[in-house]
């Protein structure tokens, strides 16, 4: 296998730029292209076309399949709305920590991240690192504006939330979300009482998002504006092991992952283990078992979009580098001749933090309710507030003073008043005159708890990037072609009449071919038909856009009802009688299966 640090990957890019030829095809094919460019366009954003949009749409569906239908009802999916309230940003710490840093030349203005511009500059690994941090490297490598060599201020955190009202005259401040999880975390009770209260289970959503990015200058690996495709799987924590064993097949523990931990990465050691789940989750290098379970899934999708086993890697996040919700992450990354190792998802264990977080600050009850096997008996304490008491120093206060201590965990008032002996809430000062204390056996039938979170998060543009980048090919004739897989190319069979002139046969071809195409449509094949320029040309724009599979209708068709099928990446052909063709393109396009064998096999 080769070193992709190496020569190899150098070698091949030289003979040909990859990077080069897709933004070509990508223009001139429809795929995808800068946004507003009439106007010069605004850096982080791009507009996608006709064939690009089709080849987005089917890695959805693709995930879709993988991530929920294949999960036999493991995984739900909602939407939830782009605009988000200030207060579910502030709840969730986006507010406070979902900064970058940020550094600008005191000469031109021009803006920085002072994390990236090290690593580009000085080739310093900086991520995670604090502004004094980088200050500090900036001033020991002497980094300078690279656009005109002047000084550089001192680095300083940057909200990348983009801030909106809601309501047109003073309205409610609000944020466009920088992720579609806050809006399953905020619904979870409701979706978990609509699938009769059943852990564990994943909530998806795929939706839009927005993030500020300060200097964004890779393309379509880093947007103001993408598609996130995501969920929150929530569980309990105290059976994690247990409900995942079911899961957790030998098919699953087998399934080899490329890891680069978090203390290889302290040692600069950046070849992966490559060992099966089952090695990784004894040596705990995953922690988790849900979170083992969903990287063999996040591997296999990415598998199925054609991408080599070679070239995906997980990387774990070092504790600076984590999100401030998380206890593990690891980036599953894909090698491009382009930008390197990029980063398309991050799964991450954010344990509790964000149903806490909800729970702190709306008030509300987000918490599960576990019933034990068999019931228990236990002493409980209970805390009766005398109203009147209370009243008689809290003044008007009393509702907040109330509000407040109902709140609080009866055993934590219990021990506060008995190593204290007295409670400050809201200013106000209560002893055991205010408060009576009772414990009382009871038999309790289970506790509430609140779920755990594993969260894998694709973003789709860089998936789509890191998928074209690996697709493109040229032939030896310098014809360009895109070997998708043919799950998501943007037509599954593109038909053509050999020839469109104005003899009697040639109408004939023209109208057999169009009619041909018009019934695969009906019969649920997303076909295209070309009948401009010569068959070749027609061929060519197909390869260029990753049609698999061609059919051509030509002379002998008029003799015998048989037409060609070519295929993509041979540009091999076959002949097949009309008849069969349906069935032929059923199997090619991987939609018939051999259902009498299943019924004799499993069931």
């Amino acid at each position: 296998m080769p070193d992709i640090s190496g020569t190899w990957w150098k070698s091949l890019a030289e003979n040909f730029d990859k990077f080069d030829e897709l933004t070509k095809i990508a223009r001139s094919r429809g795929i995808f292209w800068p946004s507003n460019e009439i106007y010069g366009g605004v850096a982080g954003f791009y507009d996608f076309g006709p064939v690009g949009l089709l080849i987005k749409n089917k890695i959805v569906s693709l995930w879709r399949k993988v991530f929920i239908n294949e999960q036999q009802g493991l995984v739900v999916e909602i939407e939830t709305p782009v605009i988000t309230p200030r207060i579910v940003l502030k709840a969730s710490g986006h507010e406070d920590n979902f900064t970058d840093p940020i550094t600008v030349c005191t000469k031109c203005g021009k803006v920085y991240r002072a994390d990236h511009l090290l690593e580009e500059v000085a080739g310093v690994k900086a991520e995670g690192l604090s502004v004094d941090e980088l200050w500090e490297l900036i001033k020991k490598h002497n980094v300078k504006c690279p656009e005109d060599g002047g000084e550089l201020s001192k680095p300083r955190p940057a909200l990348l939330l983009f801030k909106t009202e809601i309501g047109p005259y003073k309205g409610s401040p609000a944020y466009i979300r920088p992720e579609t999880a806050q809006g399953i975390f905020v619904s979870f009770k409701h979706v978990f009482q609509s699938i009769r209260e059943k852990l564990p289970i994943g909530i998806a959503q795929i939706g839009r998002v927005g993030r500020n990015e300060i200097s964004p200058r890779q393309g379509l690996i880093r947007l103001r504006e993408f598609t996130i495709m995501e969920f929150e799987f929530f569980f309990d924590p105290d059976k994690a092991w247990e409900e995942a064993k079911e899961y957790l097949t030998d098919d699953i523990l087998s399934e080899e992952l490329r890891i680069v931990t978090a203390e290889m990465k302290t040692k600069n050691i950046d070849e992966p283990i490559i060992a099966p789940l089952r090695e990784h989750l004894e040596e705990k290098r995953i922690i988790n078992p849900w979170l083992g379970y969903w990287m063999v899934i996040g591997n296999r999708f990415l598998k199925r979009l054609g991408i080599p086993p070679d070239k995906i890697r997980f990387e774990e996040k070092l504790p600076h580098e984590r999100a401030h919700y998380a206890d593990q992450t690891f980036d599953q990354q894909v090698y491009t001749e382009k930008y390197g190792w990029v980063e398309v998802a991050g799964f991450a264990y954010r344990t509790d933090y964000d149903l806490k977080q909800h729970i702190k600050f709306s008030g509300k009850d987000l918490t599960v309710f576990k019933r034990y096997d068999k019931p228990i008996e236990k002493t409980v304490v209970k805390i009766i507030p005398l109203v009147n008491k209370i009243k008689e120093v809290a003044g008007d206060n009393v509702g907040k003073v109330l509000k407040e201590l109902n709140s609080l965990p009866p055993e934590k008032v219990a021990e506060t008043l008995r190593k204290q002996g007295k409670l400050i809430i809201e200013g106000v000062t209560l002893t055991q005159d205010h408060i009576l204390v009772k414990e009382e056996k009871v038999k309790v039938y289970g506790e509430k708890i609140v779920p755990h979170v594993v969260e894998p998060s694709y973003g789709l543009e860089r998936v789509f990037y890191v998928v074209l980048e690996n697709s493109i090919s040229k032939a030896s004739d310098g014809r360009v072609i895109l070997k998708l897989v043919p799950e998501i190319a943007p037509y599954e069979v593109a038909v053509f009449p050999l020839v469109t002139g104005s003899k009697s046969e040639h109408k004939k071809i023209r109208e057999i071919a169009y009619k041909l195409y018009v019934y695969l449509l009906h019969a649920g094949f997303n076909a295209y038909y070309d009948e401009d320029g010569s068959i070749g040309k027609r061929y060519a724009r197909a390869d260029e856009i990753g049609i698999p599979y061609a059919i051509t209708v030509d002379y002998q068709t008029l003799e015998d009802k048989t037409v060609t099928i070519r295929f993509r990446d041979t540009r091999e052909q076959k002949r097949i009688h009309l008849k069969d063709l349906y069935n032929e393109l059923l199997k090619l396009t991987g939609k018939i299966i051999d259902w009498n064998s299943i019924i004799e096999k499993d069931l």
